[in-house]
């Protein structure tokens, strides 16, 4: 032996079933979380909703899971984009803003704000197939844009767009932090997400308010906050991060795809919203920019063999 360290085996492109019933399971929490979270809204004020959520992801994951070794400042950036600027500004605009099954779908503009993140910060370079992407979603969000009423407003599109970007600016922070225990870099930094929400639902609603919903929340909506805390981000995170490192990225990743279908169908059947034509049109839209942004490398590295 030369006393050399063993190669790292590389990653398995094939998902076997079981991993692929666990990518599923993930993104179907992910997609019905929409739900999810207008249940909860019904009851607690959006601020106070997302400050709990921080609190239970936190509580008492801290102290058994290490600190990953990354810098304070990384997971200082993250908590406060993920934590407030990604579900505070979702949980303001689907507080009657915009319906469920529309902010599943705009979120995903969070895959184009992490490249063009990337090309800014960076210096990766945009691909043609990736502008051709973004105009794709673009002209799904124009739709949405032309169809708004009461229950989807310029100003929930904004929003939820807002909470995009934000979630862009917390990939793009992860990516660089080297982290690579995805779900210890999550419980630290929701220690940074609590502050800054706490202080923007005490300012908003003010502490009667708070202690009121806080008091006359039901089981239903406490699990509603448990299945954020719990299911969507300590659940869904170590399992996604999980799959990324037995697998590679370009196998795994184009199954987030399915988020706004489970998002879009969870609350046509569960809350009623319709499926109008143009919202059909918008989800293709936005879901053929998504597809060939994630699937078009893999087509084009197959076809080179």
């Amino acid at each position: 032996m030369n006393g050399s360290a063993a190669p790292t085996p590389a990653p398995d492109p094939h998902l076997p079933l079981a991993h692929a019933l666990l990518a599923l399971a993930v993104v179907a929490v992910w997609g019905t979380n929409f739900v999810v979270i207008k249940v909860a809204l019904n009851a607690l004020p959006p601020l106070t909703f997302a400050t709990l959520r921080y609190i239970f992801a936190l509580l008492p994951a801290v102290f058994f899971v290490p600190r990953p070794e990354v810098p304070w400042r990384s997971l200082a950036t993250y908590g406060v984009a993920i934590g407030f600027g990604q579900f505070g500004l979702l949980f303001i605009a689907m507080d009657g803003l915009i319906s469920p099954g529309l902010a599943s779908l705009v979120v995903q503009m969070q895959i184009f704000f992490t490249i063009g993140l990337s090309v800014w910060l960076s210096g990766e370079r945009m691909r043609r197939f990736q502008l051709g992407g973004l105009a794709l979603a673009t002209a799904g969000l124009v739709v949405i844009l032309f169809h708004t009423d009461a229950a989807t407003t310029p100003l929930g599109l904004a929003l939820v767009l807002a909470a995009a970007l934000s979630w862009g600016i917390g990939n793009h922070v992860a990516k660089v932090s080297g982290a690579s225990n995805m779900l210890a870099f999550v419980v630290w930094a929701s220690l940074f997400s609590i502050p800054p929400l706490l202080i923007a639902t005490l300012v908003a609603d003010g502490p009667a308010k708070i202690a009121t919903s806080v008091a006359a929340a039901s089981w239903p909506t406490w699990a509603a906050v448990l299945w954020q805390s719990v299911g969507n981000t300590l659940f869904g995170y170590s399992a996604w991060g999980w799959l990324l490192s037995r697998h590679p990225a370009s196998t795994v990743s184009p199954l987030s795809m399915l988020v706004p279908v489970f998002g879009m169908s969870a609350s046509a059947l569960l809350l009623g919203e319709p499926l109008q034509d143009w919202k059909l049109l918008a989800g293709a839209l936005v879901m053929s920019g998504l597809a060939l942004n994630l699937l078009w490398p893999r087509l084009s590295r197959s076809r080179g063999h």
